[in-house]
């Protein structure tokens, strides 16, 4: 019996507290108490997204609102929305709007309370967006500074020529943003108008930094047939964009950024380099050739090799491991400059010969040299050629369309010496190379001989019947074979071949060494000399 009373007396008193609790005006479910206000604006009795919709409105406006920055003297306009202006704060007032919107009607009670005796009023935080500003700046401002001169530094006959470099003035991206925010802080019922902060700016290329470049680091030359037209022009194209290229202690080159687009816009024509086991035509074939040579130029200059891939078959002009392909982004040669100073890439086609020289500060002790030894591991035979016949050729006609590639695994070793004792001994890299095979275009067979009538053979005594049909019937003697193919007397299948069309002059393929023991190092040779290269833009 108590503790039905208990119950009854649970239940009333609730019921008492729901009807004090409606009778205070207490706001329902979901939406925001009487109290409630954000950057002025009374959000009372709306819901989230009510609150969202009237606090977005008033961004909009203020997103149109102008902005003058005075830059040197001199005022450039625009508006809010151009530099990016955005509400920062929304996930902060939205999470407040559902603490005191949301809960059971207790809680929406105690909310409303609280509302009721200090208030609520949550500030509206905008800002600019820095990127956007920089662009302003640079686009719209740049004119009111004098930018910073960098040297240029120039090489003819053998002599270096420094510019004279000089210090500027530009506008300090982070302070300007800064004074910015702290401007529209104050809203943005009317223009605002800021100062930009401008500050020194000191050149990226000296001319005390260029002039240390002085001393030829690594220069390296591969062979090519000058006959080849196409192939010359890439060649003579892609050394061209590369050459004069500086780069400052710890940046990065890379040959696909400067090398490309392979269009003929860009200056290239179609010639041959490597695609799925086979010699085919790309715009900006022979790329690949630029790319070894400069890439055993950077040997030798010691630079830091970040990224180099070799070709899918061997290329002849330089030996296995020392060649450097580029196809798309996914192979590309790249190295950082790890001196202290500059330096300065040339690249030049003379004739039948591409080179590369890479210049800068030597700081390498006179006593030390450096080597590079290719070794191979083992050698894969590329079979009996393909032939395919073609009915454009004649009868035993027999045409190479594509020479052998034997397939290679090597590996290239660098060696150092220091008075002509070896003192290093590093394992650079292991490559494999597919073996490919050589493919011919042959004309049809011979068509067999026409059958021969005898001499003095007569008509057939058969002779057709009035009334009935038949066939003639003949004596003939005995057919002559048909004629055996003529294969013309020439060389069989060569000898594999690079990456691109062979060159003229190859440099001989690497003598293989037994695949248990290490090479044995040639005598060292002075400081870096010459090295050699590889091929074209599609792999």
């Amino acid at each position: 019996m108590m503790k039905k009373r208990n119950w009854m007396a649970g239940v009333c008193g609730a019921a008492v507290m729901g009807l004090l609790i409606a009778g205070t005006g207490t706001a329902s479910a979901g939406t925001i108490p009487t109290g409630f206000q954000v950057g002025g604006f009374d959000l009372s009795g709306m819901t989230r997204e009510e609150a969202d919709q009237t606090i977005e409105k008033s961004i909009g406006e203020m997103e149109n609102q102008t902005i003058s920055i005075r830059v040197e003297g001199h005022e450039v306009q625009t508006t809010a929305a151009e530099l990016g202006f955005s509400w920062v704060n929304q996930n902060e007032i939205d999470e407040e709007v559902e603490k005191l919107s949301g809960g059971n009607l207790l809680r929406r009670y105690l909310n409303q309370k609280e509302l009721e005796q200090s208030g609520v009023d949550l500030q509206i935080e905008t800002a600019v967006d820095e990127a956007k500003v920089a662009e302003f700046v640079q686009t719209r401002c740049a004119e009111f500074t004098t930018a910073p001169q960098d040297a240029v530094i120039t090489h003819e006959n053998g002599v270096f020529q420094v510019s004279q470099s000089s210090a500027g003035q530009e506008v300090d991206i982070d302070a300007t943003t800064k004074a910015l925010n702290e401007a529209l802080a104050g809203g943005l019922s009317e223009p605002v108008s800021v100062d930009a902060t401008v500050k020194n700016a000191e050149p990226t290329r000296t001319t005390e930094a260029l002039s240390t470049i002085q001393d030829a680091l690594g220069t390296f030359s591969t062979g090519f047939n000058p006959g080849n037209v196409s192939r010359s022009k890439n060649l003579r194209n892609g050394a061209a964009k590369i050459n004069g290229t500086v780069l400052m202690p710890g940046e990065e080159f890379s040959a696909y950024t400067w090398l490309t687009p392979f269009t003929v816009e860009n200056g290239y024509a179609s010639a041959g380099s490597y695609a799925n086991g086979q010699v085919v035509d790309t715009v900006g074939g022979g790329a690949c050739q630029i790319c070894t040579t400069l890439y055993n130029a950077a040997l030798l200059a010691e630079m830091d090799i970040t990224q180099r891939q070799n070709h899918s078959m061997i290329v002849t002009y330089v030996p296995a491991s020392q060649d450097s392909a580029i196809a798309g982004t996914y192979k590309d040669l790249k190295f950082k400059n790890p001196y202290d100073t500059p330096i300065y890439m040339e690249g030049a086609v003379n004739g039948g010969t591409i080179s590369f020289t890479i210049y800068g500060k030597e700081t390498r002790p006179a006593n030390r040299t450096i080597k590079y030894v290719s070794e191979t591991l083992s050698k894969k035979d590329p079979g009996e050629p393909i032939t395919k016949v073609d009915a454009s050729l004649k009868p035993g006609a027999r045409v190479k369309e594509q020479s052998a590639h034997y397939g290679l695994q090597s590996r290239l070793w660098k060696y150092v010496y220091v008075d002509g004792v070896e003192t290093e001994k590093t394992l650079l890299q292991t490559d494999t190379y597919m073996a490919s095979k050589a493919i011919y275009r042959v004309g049809p067979a011979v068509a067999a001989a026409a059958p021969v009538m005898p001499s003095g053979a007569g008509p057939s005594r058969h002779q057709p019947h009035p009334y009935m049909a038949s066939k003639p019937i003949y004596r003939v003697g005995r057919a002559v074979a048909a004629a055996a193919p003529a294969v013309p007397a020439g060389p069989q299948p060569e000898t594999p071949q690079p990456e691109t069309p062979q060159p003229e002059n190859p440099v001989p393929a690497p003598t293989e060494a037994p695949a248990a023991q290490e090479p044995t190092p040639a005598q060292p040779q002075g400081p870096a000399g010459p090295a050699q290269e590889a091929a074209p833009p599609m792999e």
